[in-house]
Formats: structure tokens, C-alpha cells, sequence
């Protein structure tokens, strides 16, 4: 006689009243929705996703990254240059995309990580900055490439 175990995900702790504004509670009745995938990022898992930032080291890592968090929890990282201009790393717009079940701390200490990686990796920085055509690469690939006979 076999018994059939339901799966019952980790999911993060609640947060004390007043000191997040993350909606968890809209999560709670559908534990197994595509959009609960964030409650899974528990204090732990959070602190090895910091670690991981730590290790990036080139822009290849932070796309992967990026695209593992989105995938994995749903949480869509954002990072732009500033409109205005950009002459260090505090000029790149680093955030996570609201959503449900985001905890404010973790929209404040990943972000924060990045931001950190970045003062640490100026080249990928140079990276973020060129994928947005902020140094020009793409209008001097452009140019190269009508210059061909």
C-alpha cells in the first residue's frame, strides 16, 4: 500500500505587519500559480542569490542571472543608464519589477548586490552601457559596415 506525498513548496516567511507592502496574502490562496513562483525565494535562498550576484563576472553572467530569475521566480530585473548621464555606477537604474509577493527588502538588497558587483566590474558596466548604444558601438559597426567597397 502506497501513500501519494503532495509537494509542498518552501515559501518565504511572512513579513511584520507594517514593515513590507509586498501582497503576499493575493498569493497565498494559489500556491501553484505561475505568479506565487516569487514566495519561493525564502531568506536562505535569498542570501545564496546574493552570494551568486557576488560571483558575476562578466555581462554574459548578468544576463544569465537575469534570465534565471525570471525564469525560476519570476522576477524581472531591470537595469538602465539614467537619462541624464552616466559617470559611475549610481547612474544605472538597478530595480525588480513590482509585483505581488516581491518582499521590500528584496527589491532593495538585490538591486543593492548588483549595484555592488558593478563597482567592482567596470567592464560590465561598459557592457550595460554599449548594449544601450550609450558609447556608440552599434553606429560604429554601422559605419564599418558601409564603408565596405
Amino acid at each position: 500500500m502506497s501513500q501519494a506525498v503532495l509537494f509542498q513548496p518552501t515559501i518565504r516567511k511572512e513579513c511584520p505587519p507594517g514593515a513590507c507592502v509586498c501582497e503576499r496574502e493575493q498569493l497565498m490562496d494559489s500556491l501553484h500559480s505561475e505568479a506565487a513562483r516569487v514566495l519561493m525565494l525564502t531568506r536562505e535562498e535569498e542570501k545564496r542569490l546574493i552570494e551568486r550576484i557576488m560571483r558575476i563576472g562578466t555581462y554574459e553572467d548578468l544576463l544569465h542571472i537575469g534570465r534565471l530569475m525570471q525564469r525560476n521566480l519570476g522576477i524581472v530585473l531591470q537595469i538602465v543608464p539614467s537619462a541624464l548621464e552616466v559617470r559611475t555606477v549610481r547612474g544605472l537604474q538597478i530595480r525588480l519589477a513590482e509585483q505581488p509577493g516581491l518582499c521590500r527588502k528584496t527589491r532593495e538588497t538585490v538591486p543593492a548586490a548588483i549595484r555592488k558587483c558593478l563597482e567592482n566590474n567596470p567592464a560590465i558596466v561598459y557592457a550595460i552601457l554599449d548594449a544601450h548604444d550609450l558609447l556608440g558601438g552599434a553606429a560604429s559597426a554601422r559605419q564599418e559596415g558601409s564603408d565596405s567597397p
